[in-house]
């Protein structure tokens, strides 16, 4: 027990407290430091007059140990890059008013996240909220004066003075115990207190705030991953559609969001408009002469990785209808063309996420963007701009014509950093996984590979199950972080992965450690049969969530295969899992049921029935705040490796969830995981 906190000084000791610096023309090999330094695009908004491009850019501050983001605006051509912020405060959710001259955005320069306003050509922000809450998910009214945000607030009362009271009577109590008499008890890596995200309207004239959700026990945007996606206004401007869950008891096991309308002036409560059906309806988005709302639609309920699909509701009638319903694609967002003859959308395919343009009335689809991952999509005159990242690259603003011709870079931000770093090459393989069926992986090579010599192996497991590793730049699990120390990297989207067909998607249900586990086995020995560079006695296997159930269930199932192994975030005993997670929807649908209804479709493939077999060393890492998959998973895994004699280390961190996300932590992380396999493929 003593010996942990000097351990702990000794990793925090060797981590550099500062990014890379680099001569012009030197590089060196991409590491942490470098996919820290990168500068994060998102969220790009594109003016009314169609003459510029706000976005959202993050920066690694290592001294604050946390991002902070400005607001950049360049030109729909590429020119006149500036930084529109500069506050040391975060300012982020940039939407631009009617007229095209100002931006409103959310800012946390006054104490807490408040709206402001600023003039594109210049000028001191201006504060517009003063509220005693937290707003965000800002959007602007076509209605001059009027703009739309939401508030964590008590139903009940639904305002937001009142409930700063009760915050602020419940923290000046001694006691500090909670009572529950329902759940959520707690979501994600935050424990409830009975509040509610609610919409709520503003007139910026004088200030008058309506409440838009009077009776409703739900929120708005979904939590914890929802955005401004989920909320849009009526293009008259007299109304907001938005998505919720409001099931009562029933939240912690059902996936069934619905879409409300309300007016603006709250003169009605909100009305379902999505009634019959009892999954997933979200992202409302109208076409451009407002006779029609687009949707993304779920059909099977308590699934949360069913296929999305696009609904068309008449907004006279309010019938909706599915288009492309033979399209076996999953949208990810959702944009009409400005004529309203097209509608865009991304969805992951064949391990990109690609842009597809879809006719609004046949539902004819083709691919505008197939390779990379394409996010944010924003159409504008002729022309889609949408921000785009690979493996060998973050994100960057591009713009392509809606006939899918003249793909141009708008930004190129990150051109020096990337330059800096040697990243390895990459390729997409395929094979015949379970049921002789075609599986897609990919394979990395070192950052300075040189050929004739061999190269030690990082074998990635992506989480999910239904999740992928594919064309992405990404900030915790980056292959580029292996390749640039000098290891070969092999991934494999496994049956249960989003982009093949959502029947290749769905059949990972009540089979977690059967098919996934066999396209593992065949895609390692596909990569290692086609790539003779990879050398397959050194192999270390790594994965988290999901990919981290998978080590421990690879650890008692294929035990003599890999050197090391490393487990984030992994459950290693299913059926407790069922009782300590806070989705019951998603274990009650991948194990087909409860566990007092179905406890063989828990045991089947339970990795804690199988420790016996155990005898690969082992990396355990777990978050404190991981309420998905608890902690005591990842300590019960340490103490079973311990009581066994298999070499094995945890790295613990009190202050991360699900997901390590402090600069400083995902130092450490890698730093951590890197000696790691140091430790048992170059150093044996």
């Amino acid at each position: 027990m003593k010996r942990f906190p000097i351990i702990l000084m000794f990793a925090l000791f060797m981590i550099f407290e500062n990014l890379p610096s680099t001569e012009p023309g030197e590089t060196h090999p991409f590491s942490v430091h470098d996919m820290l330094a990168m500068d994060r695009i998102s969220d790009p908004q594109v003016s009314p007059d169609g003459k510029w491009i706000a976005f959202v850019l993050r920066k690694t501050d290592l001294e604050a140990n946390q991002g902070r983001t400005d607001l950049w605006l360049i030109g729909m051509d590429g020119k006149g890059l500036r930084r529109l912020t500069t506050h040391p405060a975060s300012d982020f959710n940039p939407r631009w008013s009617t007229c095209g001259q100002r931006l409103w955005f959310i800012s946390t320069r006054s104490g807490s996240a408040q709206v402001w306003r600023i003039n594109i050509s210049g000028g001191e922000a201006e504060q517009i909220s003063d509220l005693p809450l937290n707003v965000g998910n800002l959007l602007v009214s076509p209605q001059k004066g009027k703009i739309a945000f939401t508030m964590d607030v008590f139903p009940e009362k639904g305002c937001p003075y009142d409930t700063k009271r009760r915050l602020d009577m419940t923290a000046s109590q001694k006691a500090t115990g909670r009572i529950y008499d329902r759940i959520f008890v707690r979501h994600w890596d935050t424990w409830t207190d009975g509040r509610r995200s609610h919409l709520f309207v503003m007139e910026c004239s004088d200030k008058k705030l309506v409440r838009l959700m009077e009776g409703m026990d739900a929120d708005t945007p979904s939590k914890p991953f929802g955005g401004p996606e989920e909320i849009t206004f009526t293009p008259d401007g007299t109304g907001l559609v938005f998505s919720a869950r409001d099931v009562g008891l029933k939240e912690p096991w059902s996936t069934d969001l619905d879409l409300y309308y309300v007016p603006v002036d709250g003169s009605q409560k909100p009305v379902c408009l999505t009634e019959n059906n009892e999954a997933t309806d979200t992202y409302p988005v109208f076409s451009p002469d407002g006779k029609t709302l687009a949707y993304l639609a779920m059909s099977k309920p308590g699934y949360e990785s069913d296929r999305l699909r696009i609904m068309l509701m008449d907004w006279t009638g309010k019938n909706a209808e599915e288009l492309a319903p033979n399209w076996d694609f999953s949208p990810g967002a959702i944009v009409w063309a400005p004529d309203g003859e097209t509608i865009y959308v991304t969805a992951a395919h064949l391990g990109q996420t690609s842009l597809f343009a879809l006719d609004a009335v046949s539902g004819k689809a083709r691919i505008l963007i197939d390779n990379g991952t394409v996010q944010s999509p924003v159409p504008s005159g002729d022309k889609v701009f949408f921000g785009m990242d690979s493996m060998k690259s973050p994100v960057e603003i591009f713009s392509i014509g809606k006939d899918g011709k003249d793909l141009q870079a708008i930004t190129e931000i990150n051109a020096e950093k990337t330059a800096a770093a040697r990243m390895g090459d990459y390729e997409q393989f395929s094979f015949k996984g379970w049921n002789d069926e075609t599986v897609y992986g990919y394979v990395v090579k070192p950052a300075d590979f040189k050929s004739g010599e061999k190269y030690s192996v990082a074998f990635l497991i992506h989480g999910g199950p239904q999740g992928s590793f594919g064309n992405h730049f990404h900030y915790r699990w980056n292959p580029q972080a292996y390749a640039g120390a000098g290891y070969a990297v092999v991934m494999v989207d496994f049956h249960g992965s989003v982009g093949y067909g959502q029947a290749f998607c769905d059949s990972i249900r009540g089979d977690w450690g059967g098919k996934p586990l066999e396209d593992l086995q065949k895609g390692l020995e596909a990569a290692l049969q086609k790539y003779s560079w990879l050398d397959g006695e050194r192999i270390a296997a790594l994965g988290a969530s999901f990919g981290g159930y998978m080590i421990n269930w690879i650890a008692g199932n294929w035990p003599d295969r890999f050197k090391c192994l490393v487990n984030h975030d992994g459950n290693l005993d299913e059926r407790m899992a069922y009782y300590d997670t806070e989705e019951l929807w998603f274990p009650e649908w991948d194990h087909m049921g409860t566990p007092w209804e179905n406890p063989q479709g828990y045991e089947k493939h339970n990795p804690v029935n199988f420790v016996k077999n155990w005898k690969t060393p082992m990396l355990i890492v777990h978050g404190a705040l991981d309420f998905r998959v608890v902690e005591t998973q990842g300590l019960g895994t340490f103490n079973a490796l311990q009581r066994r004699g298999i070499p094995s280390k945890l790295l613990y961190f009190p202050d991360e969830n699900h997901w390590v996300l402090k600069p400083h932590n995902s130092i450490l992380w890698h730093e951590t995981v890197l000696n790691w396999l140091e430790q048992w493929l170059k150093s044996q």
